[in-house]
């Protein structure tokens, strides 16, 4: 039979607590046995009264004189007390080591059961913490979201030991998402790049052809043109988008002026409805970087919130530095994010807006964390959408 590990503390915590106390008890009850009236004294006490009384009636009282009477009389009064008191004394040790024996066996009793019982507590307050915590272990290797916290006594080991458990799960569950989201990037720029590759090849003689066609083309075909002419540079943008997303910055970093990058968009990216509100930071740092790569992030961000502005209204630009780094928030007052589109919004190929790609956003994320920072995206107050930037210096 194969004993729990709270039936086996147990059983080690009873070993040594209820052991030495019956060790303890058993030498008790030897030594009072030892220390209880000896039967040799007494049986040699009572041959000396019988030979005694024997004496007295042999000895011949009429022929002593009176003072030898008077001294036989006063031994045989005397040895009769002795003999009595003696039989009371061992009446009265009998009763008080039989008490004293009782009350040793109790008392060893009561050590006993409190022994057990400790050793019970204890075994609880020891195997709990540790099988709770094999259990918990259980949740992380399945991937299951460990219990929640709940009111616990007991060791503060085992408080740290639950916290660093806690914590290294979540860690886990971070880099499992972080994999995650790394491979289904990969394979979202494997497909981008074949993509684009697939419509390269028939854009470019398809643009030809359309250029020819609209040098010998009437009047009646010339809406027909247009259209052929938008469609197929709205695919070559397509492809160029594919392109990028599939393709990871080249070349050396070099260090980029982000109040620079900033105010030169502003000045050449916004449509003449749209009024761009400055608070830049001078004493932002230069990060090392790759220019081109961030200038279309900002780009696309600054594109996405003319979209959702309709082209008319203001959008604020901030750049402060934070951390060694900066951080540069662009905040529009629009409709906002979409409910169906919250906590999607960076996700390749998703888009709210009719003719829309669904990559703007997605290059943005990949060429900001390619730098090693950060995006997010917030509400506005009062309405609208605020993208918040974070780059590391290195």
């Amino acid at each position: 039979m194969r004993f729990s590990f709270h039936q086996r503390i147990l059983l080690i915590l009873i070993c040594l607590g209820a052991l030495p106390t019956a060790v303890a008890i058993l030498g008790w009850g030897l030594t009072l046995r030892a220390s209880g009236p000896a039967v040799g004294p007494r049986q040699a006490l009572e041959e000396v009264g019988a030979s005694g009384r024997t004496l007295l009636e042999t000895v011949d009282t009429t022929r002593l004189s009176p003072p030898e009477r008077a001294a036989l009389t006063e031994h045989a009064t005397r040895l009769n007390a002795a003999l009595g008191r003696f039989q009371r004394a061992e009446a009265y040790g009998r009763y008080y080591y039989a008490g004293l024996a009782l009350a040793v066996l109790l008392l060893g009793a009561a050590f006993l059961y409190a022994s057990v019982r400790l050793g019970g507590h204890l075994s609880r307050q020891l195997s709990r913490p540790i099988e709770e915590l094999i259990g918990w272990t259980g949740h992380i290797r399945r991937m299951e979201p460990l219990p929640p916290d709940r009111q616990r006594r007991g060791a503060p080991e085992f408080a740290a030991l639950r916290t660093a458990l806690r914590e290294m799960a979540e860690a886990l569950e971070r880099g499992r998402a972080r994999e995650i989201e790394a491979e289904r990037l990969r394979a979202f720029r494997e497909t981008a790049r074949r993509v684009a590759h697939e419509m390269r090849n028939p854009l470019t003689p398809i643009r030809l052809a359309v250029a020819q066609l609209a040098r010998t083309a009437g009047a009646d075909q010339r809406d027909a043109i247009e259209v052929l002419t938008a469609e197929s540079g709205r695919l070559e943008q397509l492809a160029r988008e594919f392109t990028e997303f599939g393709r990871l910055p080249e070349g050396p970093a070099a260090p980029v002026d982000l109040v620079e990058l900033l105010e030169e968009l502003a000045r050449t990216s916004l449509p003449p409805g749209m009024t761009p509100r400055l608070a830049l930071d001078p004493a932002t740092p230069a990060l090392l970087g790759h220019y081109d790569p961030l200038r279309r992030a900002f780009s696309n961000i600054l594109r996405n919130a003319v979209e959702a502005c309709d082209g008319t209204g203001s959008i604020e630009i901030t750049a402060a530095p934070e951390d060694g780094g900066a951080r540069i928030t662009v905040r529009d007052h629009g409709p906002g994010i979409p409910p169906d589109l919250e906590g999607r919004i960076f996700d390749p190929y998703l888009t709210g807006k009719a003719g829309g790609t669904g990559l703007g956003l997605a290059l943005a994320k990949q060429t900001v964390e390619l730098h090693r920072g950060s995006i997010a995206v917030e509400a506005t107050p009062g309405g609208g959408a605020t993208f918040v930037v974070r780059l590391r210096g290195r």
